[in-house]
């Protein structure tokens, strides 16, 4: 599957330099690397959709099923999506997942209460962070309800996808860069706490490239050399 960008008539007329450049980018992600490249092509794909580029959601997420993504895996980023970028963005992927794996993901599942102990969300958040971030304090503090909701919701995102933690603070790292998010800095400390290496940080702050332009690796450098 050709990269549109680097296919186009245009383009390849008037931009030789900058399309060499893409070009080079679009191997670190589309190669095995520290990252498999088929996870680097999701980190686009969900990328993409919280920009609203529907069509590349959908053709990279056609690019990664090609390298090897299982359903499984594409789906935990409909988990991620509901967390970090909403209803909105979930949706929009799911239609992509529909789109490129067919019939996967329909039935009926009835909605399953979850219960959440007392002082269960501030020990979670605690043991994460480290001390009490103060959004969350003043959550627990005003909408007790609120904050194991959260709590729920968080832990789903990092510790309830068939990726894995590292992926999925990966994943993370991915969508807020795209967005030049300082919040970035927050899940590549959780991406260092499961494991990932600074080759597989660096890895996934440059699909950002792809749909952020180059001011997606230079806002994820500055997250990566932020303090701890």
């Amino acid at each position: 599957m050709q990269n549109r960008l680097l296919g186009s008539p245009l383009l390849r007329r008037i931009a030789p330099l900058t399309l060499g450049g893409y070009a080079r980018f679009r191997r670190v992600i589309e190669e095995d690397g520290a990252l498999p490249a088929r996870i680097k092509v999701l980190f686009v794909a969900v990328a993409a959709t919280t920009k609203g580029y529907r069509e590349m959601a959908a053709r990279e997420l056609a690019r990664a099923k090609e390298l090897g993504l299982s359903f499984d895996e594409a789906s935990s980023a409909a988990i991620v999506l509901s967390s970090v970028r909403g209803e909105g963005a979930a949706l929009s992927f799911i239609d992509a997942l529909e789109a490129v794996y067919p019939g996967e993901t329909g039935g009926e599942e009835p909605l399953r209460e979850i219960d959440v102990a007392p002082g269960e969300a501030e020990k979670n958040f605690l043991a994460y962070f480290g001390s009490m971030p103060p959004s969350l304090g003043k959550l627990a503090s005003l909408l007790p309800l609120g904050a194991d909701a959260y709590y729920l919701m968080r832990e789903g995102t990092i510790n309830g996808t068939r990726l894995g933690p590292k992926y999925s603070e990966l994943l993370l790292v991915a969508v807020l860069v795209a967005d030049y998010s300082p919040l970035a800095a927050v899940h590549i400390k959780g991406a260092r706490t499961a494991g990932a290496s600074e080759q597989e940080i660096a890895e996934a702050v440059v699909c950002t490239v792809a749909t952020s332009g180059l001011s997606g690796w230079v806002s994820g450098a500055t997250a990566i050399d932020a303090p701890a």
